[in-house]
């Protein structure tokens, strides 16, 4: 289950504003929180004051907040790897180290009697230092990871980097983190950010709720968080939306009598964390059964031998073969990559076969064109594997 976050800048916006934020988003079912410590000037009472202030009101809509710090702001408040006490006077959930001490420290940080937990930027700290820490001994509960985020643009992370860097950490059995930029005009952030905060360059500019999808399809990020602020309550909703699992449990007698077909030559079980949703446009006025297909049925899975042609799923011909698919030509002689097509009864043995077209094929009249996928979208199918399930959701108004 992925957990989902917001982040604040104290420093930019007052209590006030950000608490009613908070609020909007624990309604959507967010329950993180970043922000940034060691920008905050101020005494350190008056630092202290402030988060506790802040950690009080995220604790009353339920979530919990990581406070940004390095061993500079530690040393200005007060506090060593040996004594966080501070932190536990303002009931501070996590600290999230933006730089580092060595082993020893880190891991008498992570023992601290305050239940305190400890994320590490999983951005700059190397894959080997955590392992290490949990090599011995701690308590998987309170070592968490999070990358950066990235004002300035072209400079974030590279995505093989991060899809290399969190496949060393999520066998780890720790939390993942990363961030993804809202697209809301007027956003704020660290350093002067007008450029959203994201983690992963390649994924800047992307709506907020595929940049979200694409990192939970991976399958090694277990924390997703919105770098700038604020995102809107459509954003905050889509995101929340989109990654919310998809009910597992067949519709009807037919689709439960489809799969118990299929069960000898498919994994079913625990799809829930092999969903990969892919956003769609409906073309024409599909019939109900087509949209039924497209939409309702689940699940959507390949048996591992498509072509690099087309991906398809083929349980529904078995459970749609009693309905009628009447063939339906489309302008033009080929489909092209992104077209979703569905099998018709010119072709009736495989009539109800969902098909995502790869590379252009030719249009031979058995199959009718019924929803077509984006540039930006067709990146997900690169994330799914043999087994997987797919979820084809409408395109967002």
């Amino acid at each position: 289950m992925i957990t989902l976050g917001v982040s604040v800048y104290p420093d930019i916006r007052p209590l006030d504003e950000i608490a009613e934020y908070l609020r909007l988003a624990a309604k959507h079912g967010y329950k993180r929180i970043f922000t940034s410590m060691f920008s905050v000037e101020g005494t350190p009472e008056e630092v202290l004051a402030y988060f506790n202030d802040l950690d009080r009101v995220a604790h009353e809509v339920g979530m919990e907040v990581a406070l940004d710090v390095n061993p500079e702001c530690l040393a200005r408040l007060g506090a060593t790897p040996a004594d966080l006490s501070v932190f536990d006077g303002i009931k501070a959930d996590i600290l999230r180290m933006d730089g580092a001490y060595g082993s020893d420290e880190n891991f008498e940080m992570l023992n601290n009697p305050y239940g305190i937990k400890i994320e590490y930027n999983a951005s700059a700290l190397e894959p080997a230092a955590i392992e290490e820490l949990v090599a011995r001994g701690v308590d998987k509960n309170r070592i968490l990871a999070c990358h950066n985020f990235y004002p300035q643009r072209y400079t974030g992370f590279r995505w093989d980097k991060f899809q290399a860097v969190n496949a060393r950490l999520a066998p780890l059995g720790i939390r993942v983190g990363a961030f993804v930029a809202s697209q809301a005009p007027g956003t704020h952030g660290v350093w002067d950010a007008t450029c959203g905060l994201p983690t992963v360059e390649r994924l800047r500019d992307y709506p907020a709720d595929l940049q979200a999808r694409i990192m939970a399809a991976t399958g090694n990020v277990t924390d997703i968080l919105f770098g700038n602020a604020y995102a809107t309550e459509a954003e905050l909703a889509a995101v929340a939306e989109a990654l919310a699992p998809v009910d597992t449990t067949p519709k009807n007698e037919r689709t439960a009598a489809a799969l118990t077909q299929f069960a000898d030559f498919l994994d079913l079980s625990d799809l829930e964390t092999r969903q990969k949703k892919v956003r769609v446009e409906p073309l024409y006025d599909l019939t109900d059964v087509e949209r039924e297909i497209l939409f309702d049925f689940y699940p959507h899975i390949d048996m591992g031998d498509s072509s690099e042609l087309i991906w398809r799923t083929r349980i529904e011909r078995i459970a749609y073969a009693a309905e009628t698919i009447a063939p339906r030509r489309h302008v033009g002689s080929h489909f092209v990559r992104g077209d979703v097509v569905i099998v018709n009864d010119n072709y009736k043995h495989y009539a109800g076969e969902v098909q995502v077209v790869l590379e252009p094929i030719v249009d031979d009249g058995t199959r009718n064109l019924v929803a077509r996928i984006d540039a930006e979208e067709m990146g997900m199918f690169d994330l799914v594997a043999d087994g997987d399930a797919v979820v084809f959701l409408p395109i967002r108004g």
